[in-house]
C-alpha cells in the first residue's frame, strides 16, 4: 500500500527499501549536507542516497549518527565512483565509503555508471561485498538494457535495483519492463528534472485538481508507476512538501496524461556515451 512514508518495496532478495528516499546529489559536504539530511530524517524519510563521486559521504554519515535514529531503521545507499571501477579498485573504494559514512555496512551499493571495459569486473567486486554481508543489496545506476544484460550474463547475484534518469519527459517504458521481468527494482534520480518540470504547461492543471503542488503530483506519479523515487532539495519546506504524497491517488486518466508527456529527452549524458 502506497499510503505512508514508511511504505517499502521488497527487493529481489527480500530486503525492504522505502518507495520514497532523499537524494544528496550536489549538496556540499559539511554543514550543508548534514543540515539537509537532518531535515529529511526529521520529516520522516528513512532512505538516504549518496555516492562516492558526490564527495559528501562523511557529512551524510555524521547527520545519520547525530539523528539518534537507529542505523537499522535507515536505508543507506551509496555508489562506486566511475574512476574507481574494476575489481580491486571497487573493493578499496567501498572500504573508503564505509569509513567516510561511519558505518560497517550499507543497505544498497550501486555501480554508478557502466564504464566501458570495467563494469563486469566491478559487478564481481559487488558480489564479493554482498556475500561478505557488508552490503544488504547490490545494484546498478544509469544502466540500459544491454548493460544490464551484460551483468545478467556473468552474475551469480541478480542486481536488486537500477537507479536511472526518469521523469515525465523520459519514461523509459522498455527499460522498466525489462527490469520488472528480471525482478530488478526501478529507481528514479532527479525525478523533478532539477526544477525544470515546474515549467510544464500540463501539470499545473492536474495539481490544481488534487489541491497539490506540481512536485507532489510528479512524485505520486512515480510511485503509482512502480518507480522508487529519491527527490533532492536543500529547502526545508520543500523537503517536507515532498513527503506529502501518500494521502491521495492519481486517477488513471491523469496517470495517462503524465505518461503522454514523454519525449525521450535526457538532461544527463546518454549512458552509452559515458
Amino acid at each position: 500500500m502506497l499510503d505512508s512514508i514508511n511504505a517499502c518495496v521488497a527487493l529481489n532478495n527480500g530486503v525492504k527499501m522505502p518507495w520514497l528516499g532523499f537524494g544528496t546529489f550536489k549538496i556540499p559536504d559539511g554543514e550543508d549536507v548534514e543540515r539537509c539530511v537532518s531535515w529529511a530524517l526529521e520529516a520522516g524519510y528513512r532512505s538516504i542516497d549518496t555516492a562516492g563521486s558526490y564527495k559528501n559521504e562523511a557529512g551524510v554519515g555524521r547527520a545519520i549518527k547525530a539523528s539518534g535514529i537507529p542505523r537499522g531503521e535507515i536505508f543507506l545507499t551509496t555508489k562506486v565512483a566511475n574512476h574507481r571501477q574494476g575489481y580491486g579498485e571497487t573493493l578499496e573504494a567501498f572500504g573508503d565509503s564505509l569509513d567516510l559514512l561511519g558505518t560497517d555496512y550499507v543497505d544498497l551499493y550501486l555501480i554508478h555508471r557502466a564504464v566501458k571495459g570495467k563494469y563486469q569486473d566491478t559487478w564481481r567486486a559487488l558480489e564479493t561485498i554482498y556475500k561478505s554481508g557488508r552490503a544488504r543489496a547490490i545494484g546498478l545506476s544509469n544502466f540500459l538494457i544491454h548493460h544490464i544484460q551484460d551483468i545478467l550474463d556473468i552474475c551469480t547475484v541478480v542486481p536488486a535495483a537500477d537507479q536511472t534518469e526518469f521523469h515525465p519527459y523520459l519514461t523509459e517504458a522498455e527499460l522498466r519492463a525489462f527490469c520488472k521481468r528480471h525482478g530488478i527494482a526501478f529507481q528514479a534520480w532527479s525525478p523533478l528534472i532539477r526544477g525544470q518540470i515546474f515549467d510544464d504547461p500540463v501539470l499545473p492543471g492536474i495539481a490544481a485538481k488534487y489541491g497539490k503542488t506540481v512536485a507532489q503530483i510528479v512524485l505520486r506519479w512515480d510511485l503509482q508507476s512502480e518507480v522508487v523515487t529519491i527527490p533532492k532539495s536543500t529547502n526545508r519546506e520543500r523537503i517536507i512538501e515532498n513527503t506529502k504524497i501518500f494521502d491521495f491517488e492519481l486517477a488513471p486518466g491523469d496517470m495517462a496524461a503524465i505518461d503522454a508527456l514523454n519525449r525521450d529527452w535526457r538532461m544527463s549524458s546518454h549512458p552509452d556515451n559515458y
